[in-house]
């Protein structure tokens, strides 16, 4: 009866397992062993197939490719023959030809008139009338005189002129302007300035006094410092020390207001600060 049975059936795994714990995963194992064997023949046949067909399929597809090669070909547009249009018989026996252009008159632009300028009363053109029947010579101003014989005219007078000329009206600084004045360099060459040139007074150091002092100048339109003036005062030492100072700065930027150099005030903190 043993030689009957297949070694692949469920018969046989139960021989090989008898009086064995057959719960245990191997008889399992056993039991789908034959399945597996043929499921895993089945892919190997069908790779090695697929395998053995792949020239043939790429022979396939190459020739496919060669009938669609002419679509990337160049094509260039000059080899289009240019077709003119013709236009039909019937529409240039028919067409309108323009007028020829008028022959225009010889004419002068015409200017509107303007007043240019008023003219002072006082300097309009007498009537001749009024200057016929004036018993006054004609001169170089009018002048509400006396008409005696030994009256001077006006014109004849050369020396003794006195020309009172009006002060000139002094540019007062501005507070701010367009483009405010600006040491030669910036605010860094400024600050390197003072710290380089000014002195600590010793009276003051040892009052241990420190602080700011508050100076404010102009800066004209040459640039030059002048009008230093103390707004905030420190100490009487401080502040002569920062005057100092500031009246040895070099020639400023000048401030700008429409383009032209003006006048401005300045205000600068000097700070005293004791080292610790």
């Amino acid at each position: 009866m043993a030689r009957n049975i297949q070694l692949n059936s469920s018969d046989w795994c139960d021989i090989v397992f008898a009086g064995k714990n057959k719960t245990y995963g191997a008889y399992a194992l056993r039991q789908g062993s034959s399945k597996r064997h043929i499921l895993a023949f089945g892919i190997m046949v069908f790779f090695v197939g697929a395998v053995a067909a792949l020239p043939s399929f790429l022979e396939v597809v190459k020739a496919n490719s060669s009938l669609i090669k002419g679509i990337d070909d160049e094509f260039r547009m000059s080899t289009i023959t240019k077709v003119e249009e013709q236009i039909p018989e019937e529409k240039l026996i028919h067409q309108e030809i323009a007028p020829p252009k008028p022959i225009l008159k010889s004419t002068i632009a015409f200017t509107p008139p303007a007043i240019v300028s008023v003219v002072a009363p006082e300097k309009e053109m007498k009537a001749i009338g009024t200057l016929l029947d004036s018993p006054a010579p004609i001169s170089k101003a009018t002048i509400e005189g006396s008409n005696d014989p030994g009256a001077i005219d006006i014109a004849d007078i050369k020396e003794h002129t006195t020309i009172i000329e009006e002060p000139a009206k002094q540019d007062r600084p501005f507070i701010s302007v367009e483009q405010m004045p600006q040491f030669p360099g910036g605010d860094a060459e400024l600050m390197k300035f003072i710290s380089s040139n000014l002195k600590y007074p010793i009276i003051s150091i040892e009052n241990r006094i420190e602080g700011r002092v508050i100076i404010r100048f102009v800066i004209g339109k040459d640039g030059r410092v002048s009008d230093i003036e103390v707004v905030r005062t420190l100490d009487p030492a401080c502040d002569k020390e920062a005057m100092r100072v500031v009246k040895m700065m070099p020639k400023w930027v000048a401030g700008m207001q429409n383009g032209r150099n003006v006048p401005v005030y300045y205000t600068l903190p000097v700070l005293f600060k004791l080292q610790k």
